[in-house]
């Protein structure tokens, strides 16, 4: 994701996500819940749900792209950095994060877990 504007686009195209704040900054809600937010310590990246084993995962295997403070440790939310080549992976995660907080019924109309 190349800015925010990415990763609004990305998590608008989700059923249900909406535009929202989280302690004062935008972030993306589903079902009043954060998916992602601009709440991250350095401008240049922003916060994503994930999974506490996907994160260790994801830092381990890119850290050009997913970081973390030790504000996150022990969070289930990684840092992305903007402008990496992991755009594809970031969607995923941003779906996946929707996936993990959608209902029964909307887990039925969207499909398998991303």
């Amino acid at each position: 994701m190349k800015d925010w504007a990415a990763v609004v686009a990305a998590g608008l195209a989700l059923p249900g996500v909406e535009q929202g704040s989280r302690y004062g900054r935008p972030a993306l809600l589903f079902r009043g819940r954060m998916l992602a937010a601009t709440t991250a310590p350095d401008p240049a990246s922003f916060v994503l749900h994930v999974a506490l084993p996907d994160k260790e995962v994801l830092i381990d295997t890119d850290p050009a792209t997913f970081w973390e403070t030790d504000h996150y440790r022990g969070w289930p939310a990684v840092l992305v950095r903007y402008g990496t080549t992991a755009t594809g992976r970031i969607a995923t995660l941003l779906a996946r994060a929707w996936w993990d907080r959608a209902t029964i019924a909307q887990r039925r109309g969207y499909g398998e877990r991303p």
